[in-house]
């Protein structure tokens, strides 16, 4: 058996069907979360910050979580979407090296399945309102994500098939490389996970190396053969997706926000943010900062 997709599961948020026009016009949005359209009918773009992708209908886009993007009805859009957050044992993503947006060629079966998925997760659209600044807040991940503990059990294992099926559809060689399987080795995986838990702790790559039992360059170079990336790296974008999941579901202060994701200063966080995202936190937080009056 394959079990290289085993390790993650999907849960769902949101699921509908809508008609957009002009206001659907949303800057720099970053989300914790997994994006997939299925369009229909009229136009739009997305874009990330490399290129630009005309939403057209006939065809399907993802946009991987954590990924800078803009969207944009110009008049009118007609869309299937779901939302959904990725989990896995080993605090991996299956888009950690590609946080871009894509599209492939719409076939039959996904509108079917778009379809399926919108009939057994009634009343799963975004109620309060098309802004991500509106509904993208803990308080209401956790209500969306509550409403997945009520389900029959089949209309849950069905909506992960479903999920999964639209998964697969990106893993096409020239969008989504699929690593060699292969094991990761105990101590690399016991040194992710000690990341993910300790972003708060000032986090060396000597430390990580010395709780592995070995030489600081061969654990990096390890880690790097196993992962893709240089451990350093590995806990300086940790630290940002986390920091970018705190800006984008609270209004805490910049200031907290580097010292609960381990920055030694508030300037090292702002030099670390602007190199790993491409925007300063404070232009980030402009995009996404909101008034009383539009909270729901």
């Amino acid at each position: 058996m394959n079990k290289r997709f085993l390790r993650h599961t999907l849960s769902l948020l949101n699921t509908d069907y809508v008609q957009l026009d002009s206001k659907w016009n949303y800057k720099n949005v970053i989300s914790p979360y997994h994006r997939i359209y299925y369009i229909d009918a009229g136009e739009g773009k997305i874009s990330d910050t490399s290129k630009t992708l005309k939403l057209e209908a006939g065809y399907l886009y993802i946009i991987p979580s954590y990924t800078f993007c803009n969207l944009v009805c110009e008049n009118f859009l007609s869309q299937y979407f779901v939302q959904f957050f990725e989990e896995s044992t080993d605090g991996t993503s299956l888009f950690s090296d590609i946080r871009l947006v894509h599209r492939v060629k719409a076939c039959d079966i996904d509108l079917i399945n778009f379809r399926r998925l919108v009939d057994i997760n009634p009343g799963r659209g975004i109620n309060r309102s098309d802004n991500p600044q509106v509904y993208e807040k803990n308080i209401y991940y956790k209500e969306y994500q509550e409403l997945n503990n009520h389900q029959k059990i089949s209309d849950f294992l069905e909506t992960q098939g479903i999920l999964l099926q639209l998964l697969s559809r990106f893993t096409v060689p020239e969008i989504f490389q699929v690593r060699e399987a292969r094991v990761i080795p105990a101590k690399i995986l016991d040194a992710m996970r000690f990341v993910y838990v300790n972003l708060h702790l000032p986090l060396k790559v000597k430390l990580l190396a010395e709780r592995a039992s070995l030489n600081a360059e061969y654990f990096s170079r390890l880690f790097e053969k196993h992962t893709g990336t240089r451990p350093l790296s590995f806990i300086y974008e940790t630290r940002i997706e986390r920091a970018v999941h705190i800006m984008a579901t609270s209004r805490v202060s910049n200031a907290e926000i580097a010292s609960l994701t381990g920055f030694e200063s508030l300037s090292h966080f702002t030099r670390t943010f602007k190199k790993v995202t491409g925007l300063p936190p404070s232009a980030y937080r402009k995009q996404i900062d909101f008034s009383e009056d539009d909270q729901p």
